[in-house]
């Protein structure tokens, strides 16, 4: 059964994260990939929309996949559906991303445990800005 790290060691990632790859951050200004984003935006993360088929969102660069972000990354953000979720980790693990974040509403208890076993940081079924607000404001 998966669970969900600590208040404090949510907290630190939080604070030592500053590069945030968004998978399914959307165009489109009505959906809550790109409030989300927007607002973590304000807090001075920078946001990187991982989304094909878009040349940028938000005013920055778009990329197809995980593999295609230059540099490094400090964390991923998951607005995608949980039956998803398993390439996305498997992209993640490849990357050595230290941490992935999976959004409220979004479960998959295998893709978090597999991540989890690759020594990735992994959050699941939590809205990263309300996180966010409640252990950094």
């Amino acid at each position: 059964m998966f669970e969900n790290p600590s208040d404090e060691s949510t907290q630190a990632i939080l604070k030592k994260s500053r590069r945030i790859a968004v998978v399914g951050l959307s165009p489109n200004p009505a959906r809550p990939s790109f409030g989300v984003s927007k607002i973590m935006r304000t807090f001075g993360y920078q946001i990187v929309p991982v989304r094909p088929a878009v040349t940028d969102v938000m005013g920055e660069k778009a990329y197809p996949d995980i593999q295609s972000v230059p540099g490094e990354i400090d964390l991923v953000n998951v607005f995608r559906n949980a039956n998803e979720l398993m390439p996305i980790i498997d992209a993640c693990i490849e990357r050595r991303v230290p941490a992935i974040w999976i959004q409220e509403g979004i479960i998959n208890e295998e893709a978090a445990n597999k991540a989890k076993a690759a020594g990735i940081w992994v959050i699941m079924d939590r809205c990263i800005y309300k996180d966010y607000l409640r252990l950094c404001r």
